[in-house]
């Protein structure tokens, strides 16, 4: 396999609270990777160690390491702006920036000097509304406050202006738990067209959205990995026992 995110004896604290325990996966690049089990067994947790927002918490403590292109990326001399950069976040809940949709997209280049003139970061704001299957329904509205979208437009503008820092891998928390079925269906879309480019790495609370999206799984367990392997065989033969009963609904 070959791996773009490595984690090596990963331990995560809260507190008093052991939330991770001895993690040890690895990230397959350029497919879609799903992280499943049942809430509060550290999914989300071990998501936000691939960028490091984990550290924004207080009282979070990591140990372990997370090698992104073989480079642990909680080394001193790691830029955590970097991280952020090349690893990019669809949360939940949309989060539009106040501003208008245009400079949504644009802000993050500006931030990094990413274009050399107008008319390149126009046209960029326009390339990154494509993949995000959005610019033909705000194209004549860019100047307009993104918070005038829908909550499913404001996902894919989301995602639009995450791509537009041109990260390598994409992280998904529940990204489309907020969202109608239709809107779902197009994060999904994007998603699947998206693998050919970018690493992903998705949480999900759902088992049919596993099994449309995954090309590799990782079911958890009490803040433990119970099994990993590519999805047609966990989702076929799972080789735990707590796998199965998770598959089957049993809990």
């Amino acid at each position: 396999m070959d791996s773009h995110i490595q984690v090596k004896n990963l331990n995560v604290y809260y507190g008093k609270q052991h939330a991770l325990k001895d993690i040890n996966i690895e990230i397959p690049k350029n497919q879609i990777t799903v992280i499943m089990g049942p809430s509060g067994c550290g999914k989300t947790t071990l998501l936000k160690t691939f960028n490091r927002f984990l550290e924004l918490l207080d009282g979070a403590q990591i140990t372990g390491e997370v090698l992104v292109d073989g480079k642990n990326i909680y080394d001193a001399d790691v830029d955590v702006t970097e991280v952020r950069k090349a690893v990019g976040l669809l949360a939940q809940r949309p989060s539009p920036l106040p501003m208008s949709i245009y400079d949504n997209i644009a802000y993050g280049m500006h931030i990094h000097k990413m274009k050399k003139d107008r008319k390149e970061y126009k046209a960029a704001v326009r390339y990154y509304l494509e993949v995000a299957g959005l610019w033909e329904e705000v194209q004549k509205r860019l100047h307009e406050p993104a918070t005038s979208l829908s909550i499913g437009q404001q996902q894919r503008l989301c995602l639009a202006r995450g791509l537009a820092v041109e990260p390598e891998i994409i992280l998904g928390d529940e990204p489309t738990s907020a969202l109608d079925p239709i809107s779902s269906q197009n994060i999904e879309s994007r998603l699947l067209d998206l693998k050919k480019q970018y690493t992903t790495v998705i949480v999900t609370h759902t088992l049919r959205q596993a099994k449309r999206l995954a090309d590799y799984v990782i079911y958890m367990y009490l803040g433990e990995v119970i099994e990993a392997g590519p999805a047609k065989e966990v989702f076929t033969n799972p080789k735990h026992e707590r796998t199965r009963q998770y598959l089957e609904g049993l809990f």
